[in-house]
């Protein structure tokens, strides 16, 4: 017996690469990406396909019936900077979606789900260096609310019905394949972009503003890894931080120099740089590397030498 996977919002910026990698490893046909409109990429083209709206908690039912799923990586959200701009929205579609998932496998209808949080759950209270894993978390932003909210409810779901759901508090991800979504730390993929075709960039960061950061494909590794982990070895059912390195957009800026010489970086900080100081520098990510043997690959010299490759 296979697995069946759905993937809702597998056109993202991380359900892009998550499917592709999910449908290497459990055969095209096991995973069905999903999502609000069926565009022409290569997501929708490469294997099943189903339009679905993850507020309408029919179809994902209906879904889940006629493909047989067994698991579920909600990917569906609005990220922080767009969810300023809507907050209602962001807060229906970012806890009903997930509402509808959990509920799904409280009716024994799936077996497993991913959900991924955020260190948007932390806020200007937190401890900003080597945040841990149980801290103050006061988020000040709707998507950081949010996602606070969404922990809390996994680990009821889980505590109280039993549900097999697992998440990760993803860093700003950094990915050369997908445009940026909305989110604080995407200065960090646009950047690159900017450095190749105009040699130079306008941060909408300060230059001293220290984030943790993946790249991409640490992300990915870390979601299907914390996935395929038996049941007792996932001991926190709200959210692991998850690290792998921490810098500024000084520091992203001198490693692309060594590269491109001529690049040169002006910092104009807009209303996500309010966002952004919120936010922890660095996290302890100790629990994610003992109770299911976590561990990141990339670092700012690898990860821009891939970029940089990829993008030309």
């Amino acid at each position: 017996m296979s697995t069946k996977i759905l993937i809702i919002g597998a056109c993202g910026q991380i359900g892009t690469e998550l499917t592709h990698k999910l449908r290497q490893l459990y055969g095209t046909d096991n995973v069905i990406a999903s999502d609000i409109r069926k565009l022409n990429t290569d997501v929708v083209n490469s294997g099943p396909f189903e339009v679905v709206n993850a507020l309408d908690f029919n179809q994902i039912e209906h879904l889940v019936e006629i493909h047989q799923i067994d698991e579920i990586y909600l990917m569906a959200a609005l990220l922080s900077a767009t969810a300023e701009k809507n907050p209602a929205f962001a807060w229906d579609l970012n806890m009903n979606s997930l509402f509808h998932v959990l509920n799904l496998a409280k009716a024994k209808k799936i077996k497993k789900i991913f959900w991924p949080s955020s260190i948007a759950v932390f806020g200007p209270t937190t401890p900003k260096e080597n945040t841990p894993q149980y801290t103050i978390m006061e988020p000040s932003t709707v998507y950081g609310i949010s996602k606070q909210a969404g922990e809390r409810w996994c680990e009821y779901y889980h505590n109280i019905f039993g549900v097999d759901v697992r998440s990760v508090r993803y860093p700003g991800l950094i990915s050369w394949s997908s445009p940026p979504g909305g989110g604080t730390t995407d200065y960090a993929v646009d950047i690159y972009h900017k450095a190749l075709s105009d040699g130079k960039y306008e941060c909408f960061l300060s230059s001293e503003t220290k984030m943790p950061m993946m790249y991409m494909d640490d992300a990915i590794a870390a979601t299907i890894q914390i996935m395929q982990a038996p049941a007792e070895q996932i001991k926190i059912r709200s959210a692991y931080n998850l690290a792998a390195m921490s810098f500024t957009p000084t520091e992203i800026a001198a490693e692309i120099k060594k590269h491109i010489p001529e690049f040169s970086v002006t910092y104009k900080p807009d209303f996500r740089q309010k966002i952004a100081d919120s936010w922890p520098a660095s996290i302890d990510d100790a629990d994610a590397r003992k109770d299911w043997n976590w561990k990141h690959e990339f670092d700012l010299e690898s990860m821009t030498v891939d970029m940089l490759e990829h993008l030309k």
